[in-house]
């Protein structure tokens, strides 16, 4: 299920592009985005547990959530525009790096010099990466890019107190209906004519991220963590094919050369955090014996 979502949202990154190429606004994009989603939820919810389901008595803590998401979603969106597919993706492996960085700062999270090494040599990929000196692509890019990322690590901070009353399924859903109204204000004011294959552009955009989102969230009901996030890096490989495929654009050198140092750092992340939790299970195991 993971490696499924992964290949949808490269899936829907495709389209992002392409629809903004044929004349679409990020904003137009967001909205398909959200919409599309928020159908294709509530129809998996009704057909399954029902939408009585998903009532909340935490909804302050997912209007902040709705919040953040679409911030950080309008960055990478934004990114994605403006950087290749490959660039882009490998970018927006700095999640884990940057959720490190407010674990420790915001749940005072004990992060020891190991976890620390790992988001030092990951911000040097990033830097490798973007080349701030260089004009291989837009800055803006990369730094629309790089807040997209901090923006969803932020939300991995909120999701971690959501989800100790929330199920993940509710959680995607009220993320989904928060977000359409306003959304649909912006969509208002920006929406304008598009070729026929523009609107499919934009159809695929909510349709294939709404697909993406349920077999993320599935991924997670049905596997640890740890197993399953490593999985997300194999979206370098889709990146890089369809930008090459579709734009006709192969990752410049720099990337090359950068993106195996984010990647290591990320993955040295996920382990450290990995055995850190099965420690803390193993001691409470033996303190309740």
């Amino acid at each position: 299920m993971r490696l499924t979502s992964v290949l949808v949202f490269a899936s829907m990154n495709v389209c992002i592009k392409l629809a903004e190429r044929g004349g679409a606004s990020v904003s137009e994009i967001l909205f398909f985005r959200q919409f599309g989603a928020c159908l294709l939820v509530a129809a998996v919810i009704a057909a399954g547990p029902g939408l009585a389901s998903v009532a909340t008595t935490r909804l302050p803590a997912h209007v902040l959530r709705a919040v953040v998401g679409l911030t950080a979603m309008a960055f990478t969106f934004n990114g994605i525009v403006a950087l290749p597919l490959a660039e882009a993706t490998t970018i927006g492996f700095t999640v884990p790096i940057f959720a490190t960085v407010l674990g420790a700062l915001v749940l005072r999270e004990p992060t020891g010099w190991h976890r620390w090494a790992a988001v030092a040599t990951g911000f040097v990929g990033v830097l490798i990466v973007a080349q701030p000196s260089g004009s291989h692509f837009p800055l803006w890019g990369a730094g629309c890019a790089l807040a997209g990322a901090f923006g969803t690590a932020t939300v991995t901070i909120l999701l971690r107190r959501i989800g100790r009353t929330e199920s993940a399924l509710t959680t995607v859903f009220w993320f989904s209906a928060l977000s359409v109204l306003p959304l649909s204000l912006l969509y208002a004011g920006a929406a304008q004519a598009h070729p026929v294959a523009t609107w499919f552009c934009l159809a695929g955009v909510g349709g294939l991220g709404g697909i993406a989102q349920i077999a993320m969230t599935s991924s997670l009901r049905l596997g640890p963590v740890s197993v399953v996030v490593p999985m997300d890096y194999s979206s370098l490989l889709w990146a890089t094919l369809f930008g090459w495929l579709v734009f006709d654009v192969l990752p410049a050198s720099a990337t090359w050369l950068g993106a195996p140092i984010i990647v290591a750092s990320g993955l040295y992340i996920v382990w450290r955090e990995h055995r850190r939790r099965r420690v803390l299970t193993e001691e409470a195991t033996a303190g309740s014996g």
